[in-house]
């Protein structure tokens, strides 16, 4: 079942599963974020690393990522992707995902529609940390990507607990914070 926004604050306010919880949305003047009528629309904090790969002869390896070809950058206001490329960035929101709910992330329209393109990843039951967010830019310009305003959609699943949580096999991304590279 696809739970509604009765359910999201439930989870939110009575066992933490999204902190800091935004119990409404908030959409004047910016990129929205905060809960809507069947999820929550989570923000994208001011930290991103730019994906620069003339710094670097580097070749993209997931299981030997170069982080030097990962450039880190703090702003207040936006970002610029650079054309045809990527950055990281990290959700302002920690998740404590419960063991009977798994939560699918989904590129928000706004950006979608300027070619920019939020990749999709499942919150699986017992993760907990903050969301890694993998944003391309399939543009021949630059694109301007807003901090501290929404980024994707989050949409939660409620099922039957599995019989192992990612908690109990402590996966990988268990309780990361800020913007986590690929792992082995």
């Amino acid at each position: 079942m696809i739970l509604p926004d009765h359910k999201i604050r439930d989870l939110a306010t009575e066992q933490d599963m999204i902190d800091p919880f935004v119990d409404q949305q908030v959409r004047e003047d910016v990129v929205s974020y905060g809960l809507s009528s069947f999820g929550y629309d989570m923000r994208v904090a001011g930290e991103f690393r730019v994906f620069t790969p003339n710094i670097h002869n580097s070749v993209v390896d997931p299981k030997n990522i170069d982080d030097r070809a990962m450039v880190e950058y703090e702003v207040d206001d936006h970002i610029l992707i650079p054309p045809n490329s990527y950055v990281l960035g990290r959700s302002i929101e920690y998740f404590e995902m419960p063991s009977d709910v798994l939560a699918l992330v989904l590129g928000k329209s706004t950006y979608a529609r300027s070619g920019i393109i939020v990749n999709v990843t499942p919150l699986e039951p017992g993760w907990a940390g903050h969301v890694t967010i993998e944003i391309s830019n399939a543009t021949p310009l630059p694109a301007k990507v807003y901090a501290n305003e929404g980024i994707a959609q989050v949409v939660f699943l409620h099922g039957e607990a599995p019989d192992i949580s990612y908690a109990d096999k402590e996966g990988k991304y268990q309780r990361q914070e800020g913007i986590t590279l690929p792992r082995l």
